[in-house]
């Protein structure tokens, strides 16, 4: 192989994955908040990883355990028992927005479980060394006695961020920030019919794989869904702007309308039927009308 054809060799994500000595959901976490770059396939295809890429983390300094370890995540007991607090604190934390995020599964309950990536835990500890003990600040408590819980809205909005820093197409940009927003919400903003149909045909996938019960499938929908009156207002900010910026690279696409096929004269367009010509049953032709004037005559 020529040095040129090493350059320009991409490989799978399956089989990159294998190069990077990392689990299929560690690659594509990794992929997700920009630790590896793919490129678009062929053809509109999957994405792939050239092979400059690979050569390029695999000669980083302590590979593949750095690498690892930037997309390790924990759930609240592994995260709690990571800066040594208790997980009742951890949970108390996360849920008053301290860290986001970047992961959630189901678990046989159907319970929401959040992952946070270990390395911004850590930070955290080290930035804030006062919330890890002692009594909770009084602000902090008022939000958690308000039953608030903004887990969920943060996830939301770093999954968002991920993908509009992946992709500069306006378009793609407006469907990524409708797909947090209710049908209601999206056509009170995007009134053209058939710029919700292009928003919907783009819409990406903020969660890789759903569920297969109707159960689950209505928690994970819940999740998607921005519900906080702050937060849908700032989404239609965002995707009104964004529509904008789109209208003026292009306009959505639309229907081409019909028209009639242009014919010669005296010809008749395929598909086109001769009707037939109605008769007066009371008229006749004109060998009748010369008989019965030629008899009139006579007479």
């Amino acid at each position: 192989m020529t040095v040129k054809q090493a350059a320009t060799r991409s490989l799978a994500l399956g089989r990159a994955s294998q190069e990077l000595d990392l689990k299929r959901g560690e690659f594509d976490l990794a992929v997700q908040l920009g630790h590896i770059r793919t490129t678009v396939g062929e053809s509109g295809g999957p994405p792939r990883v050239e092979q400059q890429e690979i050569d390029r983390l695999r000669g980083k300094e302590g590979f593949p355990g750095t690498l690892r370890e930037r997309v390790r995540t924990v759930g609240t007991v592994e995260g709690a028992r990571l800066i040594s607090i208790s997980p009742a604190r951890f949970a108390r934390l996360a849920r008053t927005g301290h860290f986001a995020p970047v992961r959630f599964y189901l678990n046989r309950y159907r319970a929401v479980v959040w992952l946070y990536l270990a390395e911004e835990v850590c930070q955290f500890a080290l930035a804030h060394p006062g919330l890890l003990g002692g009594r909770t600040p009084q602000a902090l408590r008022a939000v958690l006695e308000a039953g608030e819980d903004r887990r969920a809205r943060n996830w939301r909005g770093r999954s968002l961020g991920l993908l509009l820093r992946r992709t500069a197409n306006p378009w793609e940009r407006a469907a990524a920030i409708a797909s947090v927003l209710d049908p209601v919400a999206v056509s009170e903003v995007a009134t053209d019919p058939y710029e919700r149909s292009h928003l919907r045909v783009l819409r990406p996938e903020l969660v890789p794989g759903r569920p297969e019960s109707p159960a689950g499938r209505e928690v994970v929908e819940r999740l998607l869904l921005a519900d906080h009156p702050d937060e849908i207002l700032w989404h239609r900010v965002n995707l009104a702007e964004a529509l904008r910026e789109a209208r003026e690279l292009r306009p959505a696409p639309r229907p081409v309308p019909k028209v009639e096929p242009r014919t010669v004269s005296g010809t008749v367009p395929r598909g086109a039927r001769l009707l037939p010509v109605r008769r007066n049953p009371h008229r006749g032709g004109l060998l009748t009308r010369l008989r019965f004037r030629k008899a009139s005559t006579v007479a």
